[in-house]
């Protein structure tokens, strides 16, 4: 993921409840909360197109 976006910046914000969420430039774009599953790398790819 990150050779194929070397710009962006991964940061890792620890919390509890099995929450895993992708935010780009402040917006929510994917969340295990909502959606109940983990994103695939195809999801996660999308998020940052």
């Amino acid at each position: 993921m990150l050779k194929q976006n070397p710009d962006a910046q991964v940061e890792l914000v620890r919390s509890g409840g099995g929450v895993f969420e992708i935010t780009v430039d402040g917006q929510l774009k994917y969340s295990k909360k909502a959606t109940g599953q983990f994103p695939t790398e195809s999801e996660i790819s999308a998020c940052l197109s």
